[in-house]
């Protein structure tokens, strides 16, 4: 009798050390959570563009919206990260991206609102269908 018992204590242990659920972690899903933080910072997905030549950057929103970009360090690795993308100096790129936005101040940036890049979430291939880039002939 005895050993019926501790059998089923030891198959009760075992049972229930079995029930502790190894959780799945869902990276995308726990990066979302991480970015809805009340920091004010905002998460903007649309096409960057660095001009290296005039040292500016923009950033278009798909609903048309255009933002000057601080030309900074994470800006400039924001760059680093889309020139594999790039086709040709004027290609924008698709990205997500954290970032400050504020009302310009600098009389030397044209755009009404600009942004500071925080963090870069992901950076895209521009698709290859897309025709926006204007080619000047000589």
């Amino acid at each position: 009798m005895k050993k019926v018992f501790v059998i089923l204590l030891l198959i009760m242990g075992v049972v229930a050390c079995k029930n502790e659920s190894k959780q799945n972690i869902d990276l995308e899903e726990n990066r979302a959570k991480s970015y809805d933080q009340n920091d004010g910072l905002i998460t903007m997905k649309g096409d960057f563009l660095y001009d290296e030549a005039q040292k500016a950057a923009v950033f278009e929103m798909p609903n048309g919206d255009i933002y000057g970009v601080v030309v900074d360090d994470n800006m400039l690795a924001l760059h680093e990260q889309v020139k594999p993308f790039k086709t040709n100096e004027y290609t924008s790129v698709p990205v997500t991206i954290r970032v400050k936005r504020t009302e310009n101040t600098d009389q030397n940036i044209l755009w009404k609102n600009i942004i500071e890049v925080k963090d870069i979430l992901k950076v895209e291939a521009p698709d290859p269908n897309k025709k926006d880039v204007i080619q000047l002939a000589n």
